[in-house]
């Protein structure tokens, strides 16, 4: 399980595949996180389950490639 208190804001959220896939605005309840709409290709907020972090460090890892990401938002 992830430490959420680990996740700050405007932390970049890094996929499995390298590619940054967004950062983050805030966490959104106890179980995802919303990302910054103003880094978002199509200029609208999305959310990641905590499910999909591999990690945290100086950015938040996921579990999952850019496109499965960005299909599961």
């Amino acid at each position: 399980m992830t430490d959420a208190s680990r996740i700050a804001e405007h932390m970049d959220v890094i996929a499995s595949d390298g590619t940054k896939i967004g950062t983050v605005d805030h966490l959104d309840g106890p179980d995802k996180i919303k990302l910054a709409k103003t880094t978002s290709p199509d200029g609208q907020h999305h959310y990641i389950p905590l499910t999909w972090i591999d990690h945290v460090d100086a950015h938040v890892h996921l579990n999952k490639t850019s496109v499965a990401a960005k299909a599961g938002w």
